[in-house]
């Protein structure tokens, strides 16, 4: 779909409030979407996200930020939201070998489900998510097949589907970026990655740990794209 028949079409945006998302938001608004952002407090260890998520969708004209509690801090299981350590100092060059703990069971399906109740209450067709299958750290649901798997979910589930109204397209323009791809891509679409936060354990001060596994990826792609990394980190 491009930016012709895109125009004053709504599309809802998944943001997390970082690199990958914001650029994803600043695509769907290059391509004529009017951006309906949707972030989540869902019981992770830091707010500090949303505060970026919401600059973010002010900065890019969302017509509308929505922010849904869900607390996934009773079920736990994740270092990000249990009382489990957050892994840090691995190896730029060191691929996951299982699944790190992270991951949040479930996640980006709660947060597609959310996303696409969201979409058909306010007529839209597109969803798009920041997944990436190249610079990621091996998490399930960041896969191509499972993106297609949902999308093939989603045209069974709803009324506007069913009943032939519209399409639900799950988006992934990030799919098979690099991180420095990504930046760059940003950059040419303005982002101001100033605004973003992607650290999993930052500081009280809400500075960047720079040694989980979300900091090494984003060092390396700004690294990778020849621009200097705008926010601070504590190492």
């Amino acid at each position: 779909m491009n930016a012709i028949t895109t125009i004053g079409q709504k599309a809802v945006v998944l943001s997390s409030g970082g690199l990958d998302s914001s650029t994803v938001m600043a695509i769907a608004k290059d391509e004529g979407f009017k951006i309906y952002s949707l972030s989540f407090f869902y019981g992770q260890r830091h707010a500090i996200e949303l505060d970026a998520a919401a600059k973010v969708a002010d900065a890019l004209g969302a017509q509308k930020h929505l922010v849904i509690h869900i607390d996934l801090g009773k079920i736990g299981g994740s270092a990000l939201t249990d009382d489990i350590d957050v892994p840090k100092t691995r190896d730029e060059q060191e691929k996951p070998t299982k699944i790190p703990v992270t991951y949040v069971p479930a996640r980006n399906t709660i947060f597609l489900a959310h996303a696409l109740a969201w979409a058909e209450v306010i007529g839209s067709s597109d969803i798009f998510i920041g997944v990436n299958a190249i610079d990621y750290s091996g998490y399930p649901d960041c896969r191509a097949e499972y993106i297609e798997a949902f999308e093939r979910m989603a045209n069974l589930a709803t009324r506007a589907c069913v009943e032939g109204i519209t399409f639900t397209k799950i988006r992934t323009p990030l799919i098979h970026m690099t991180k420095g791809q990504i930046i760059r891509k940003g950059i040419d679409l303005g982002v101001d990655y100033g605004l973003t936060h992607s650290c999993y354990d930052p500081s009280p001060e809400g500075l960047a740990c720079g040694r989980c596994d979300s900091c090494i990826l984003r060092k390396k792609g700004f690294a990778e794209a020849g621009v200097k990394d705008p926010i601070r980190y504590i190492s």
